[in-house]
């Protein structure tokens, strides 16, 4: 099994940016905790970050051929992205939600996600834990539809 993660815009400040906001983890220690996570689960994991909404449209499309699911932090393109929105769509993985914050108890704006329709759920508010619910909950989704496949033992 192959789990793609992708961090949005802003996420490489994380550990100096809102700290008080975003926790004091910074990308690199969060990606570690989730390499050991996949390890533990059997699974391979890439990661990837960007700044630039194209550049993760692109990762989201090339993912339907070598992933079997995602999770995705898009931080601000949540509430701005419907060609982030579009992309999961389109390509039909599993997609798992996460946010470092409880974006529902933020402020107005940040309350509405462009992803959430599209994804399979949404995690927010465990700050780095976040992410390691989510692939959890991405890894158990993943292996349910690779169990349902026809030619899979059903």
């Amino acid at each position: 099994m192959n789990l793609l993660v992708l961090h949005g815009p802003n996420l490489n400040l994380l550990g100096v940016r809102e700290p008080g906001i975003y926790g004091c983890a910074t990308l690199e220690s969060i990606n570690s905790s989730l390499h050991d996570l996949a390890r533990e689960l059997g699974c391979t994991l890439s990661t990837f970050q960007s700044n630039h909404e194209g550049v993760l449209v692109d990762a989201i499309q090339s993912a339907a051929g070598s992933a079997d699911g995602i999770l995705i932090n898009p931080a601000a393109y949540t509430h701005t992205s419907v060609a982030i929105r579009d992309a999961l769509s389109a390509i039909s993985l599993p997609t798992v939600e996460v946010h470092l914050s409880n974006i529902h108890r933020r402020e107005e704006f940040r309350r509405h996600s462009y992803i959430a329709p599209v994804a399979a759920g949404q995690i927010s508010g465990f700050g780095a834990d976040s992410y390691l619910l989510g692939l959890r909950a991405l890894f158990t989704l993943v292996i349910k539809r690779l169990s349902e496949e026809p030619g899979c033992g059903t």
